[in-house]
């Protein structure tokens, strides 16, 4: 039952291929039948491309100013792991800073230049409580005296 609906169904899509040659055809020029079997191949896996912007997560330095160009929108920090430079244009300043603070820099790298989003003020290391105790002690010293004879 099968193979007779295939037939069928063969014969029905050569019918209306047939049928739109006839359509086709320009007036006054005679028609000719022919039929073309096209095989296609499967569809290939198209290679696609992504171009993506880099844009890295937020980390943060710590360190000390020791440029700050308030015209370039520039701040530079030197810390454990060097100096680097920030652009400071769109960063929202917590606290007043100036050239000799210790601060700490929330950026992202964007094509290549650190993009600061906030810079605080900050007091350095954390102090530890220090507690300084003097013992004194004193001696006495007790005479004996030898006893009467």
């Amino acid at each position: 039952m099968k193979k007779v609906w295939m037939m069928a169904l063969t014969v029905l899509i050569g019918f209306a291929f047939v049928t739109g040659a006839f359509a086709q055809a320009p007036a006054g020029t005679s028609q000719q039948t022919t039929t073309t079997i096209t095989t296609t191949p499967a569809p290939e896996k198209k290679e696609t491309t992504t171009t993506t912007t880099t844009t890295s997560k937020p980390m943060t330095f710590r360190g000390k100013i020791t440029n700050l160009d308030t015209a370039a929108s520039m701040m530079t920090v030197k810390g454990k792991k060097g100096d680097m430079t920030f652009d400071v244009s769109s960063a929202k300043m917590k606290g007043e800073v100036k050239a000799g603070d210790m601060v700490r820099v929330k950026y992202t790298e964007q094509d290549g230049k650190m993009i600061a989003s906030w810079v605080t003020k900050h007091h350095g290391a954390k102090k530890t409580k220090t507690t300084t105790t003097t013992i004194t002690t004193t001696e006495t010293k007790k005479e004996t005296t030898a006893p009467a004879k």
